[in-house]
Parts: C-alpha cells; sequence; structure tokens
C-alpha cells in the first residue's frame, strides 16, 4: 500500500504544541512503522492540559476515533492506538490548558502509522466524556467483553469523594483504596451499558458520567 500524500507542515508538531508545553514522549518521529496493530503513544506534559484525539484510516477515510483510548497519569499522557486493518493512518492530537476555558481544543501534533500487521481482534474502547480527560487513568478494564461476568474496575479518579459503576440500572460503589485509586468487582450482564460515574462532592446523588461501554 503506497504511502498518501500529506500536506507540507502536516506531520509532527504544530504551532500551539511547544506554547502548551508538550513534549513526545514514546514516539519522537511522526511516521511510526508498527508491526502490530496496538501501539501505544505518549506524551509529556509541561502543564495541565486537557486532551482528545482522532484515528483516521488513510485509504478509506473512516474514522476509528472508537478505537483510540486517552488518559493522564501524573505529566504523562497516553493514547493507546487499534487499527482494525493493515494501512496507513492518521493520529491526530488535539490539547488544550486546563485553565483555558475555551470548547475547541486545536491540533498540536499529527502522526502517521504504518500498521503492517493485524495480528489482534480489535474491541472499542469506551466513550470518554470530558471530566475523564481531566487527570484520569483507566488500569482495568480497558475493553469489556459483551458477555455475563465478574469484571475489576480500578481507575484513579482525581478529586473523587465517590466513583460507582453501572450496569443498566444496577449500582456498585467501588472503593478508595488510597491515593485517588477506586476499584471493585463488578457483575456484568450481556448487551448492557456500563457506565462509570463519579461525584465529587455537595449532593451525595449528583455524578458525572465519566466512561462509557456500550455491549
Amino acid at each position: 500500500m503506497s504511502k498518501p500524500e500529506l500536506p507540507r507542515g502536516y506531520l509532527g508538531p504544530q504551532p500551539k504544541f511547544s506554547e502548551f508545553k508538550l513534549s513526545t514522549l514514546s514516539h519522537n518521529d511522526p511516521e511510526i512503522t508498527a508491526d502490530t496493530n496496538e501501539i501505544e503513544v505518549k506524551f509529556r506534559m509541561g502543564q495541565p492540559v486537557k486532551v482528545t484525539g482522532n484515528l483516521i484510516e488513510c485509504s478509506s477515510t473512516k474514522d476509528y476515533s472508537n478505537l483510540l483510548f486517552t488518559q493522564n497519569q501524573g505529566d504523562v499522557v497516553s493514547y493507546i492506538v487499534q487499527m482494525p486493518n493493515p494501512g496507513y493512518y492518521k493520529l491526530q492530537i488535539y490539547a488544550l490548558p486546563v485553565s483555558d476555558e475555551s470548547k475547541t481544543l486545536p491540533g498540536v501534533y499529527n502522526y502517521l502509522i504504518n500498521c503492517t500487521r493485524a495480528p489482534k481482534a480489535v474491541q472499542p474502547f469506551p466513550k470518554q466524556y470530558a471530566q475523564w480527560k481531566e487527570g484520569c487513568y483507566l488500569y482495568e478494564p480497558l475493553t469489556i467483553a459483551n458477555n455475563n461476568g465478574t469484571v475489576n474496575f480500578k481507575a484513579t479518579v482525581p478529586n473523587a469523594k465517590a466513583v460507582a459503576v453501572t450496569v443498566n440500572d444496577t449500582w456498585t460503589q467501588l472503593k478508595n483504596s488510597g491515593s485517588d485509586v477506586w476499584e471493585g468487582p463488578v457483575q456484568i450482564t450481556k448487551d448492557s451499558r456500563v457506565t462509570l460515574n463519579v461525584n465529587y462532592g455537595g449532593e451525595e446523588t449528583k455524578y458525572s458520567t465519566l466512561l462509557e461501554y456500550n455491549l
């Protein structure tokens, strides 16, 4: 498969990248060749930033952003990328300082990934809501198989007063194991809507959705 033509200046850091105090950590070259269809791309933050991204298959221009998972741990931003087929993909990174109230995140870095093999079956990551992108980190589960069973949840959720998982209308409270880490077993049923939710204090019954899995 031939390499796609890209606009001049498209690859690598964009003007806001250094202004927002970001630096590459795992992949310094914006052209990545991968012999597997799951990779993790990491950046270091010099200040707190909100981040997002998208994943586009070059040949079909199809958006596979449901196969892209973003999370933060300390000053590191991590993008876990799954690619369904061999071929070229554009990974486009967007960011904005947390202190900026603007709703639009400018593009800060672009990668071109050449996936030469696709040995793993891909499974969509959970949908990430706005507050997830403010310092949260998911240890498990990154994906959930669509069957009945017990799944262990473990996530870092800064400043949370309570964290709960819902399976349709059934609530399970997670336990705080220290350092903003919340975890616990949750009974999953097939064909469910599963959400990870946070309460930041104030009203005990007011929870915000962080992640949503659709089985």
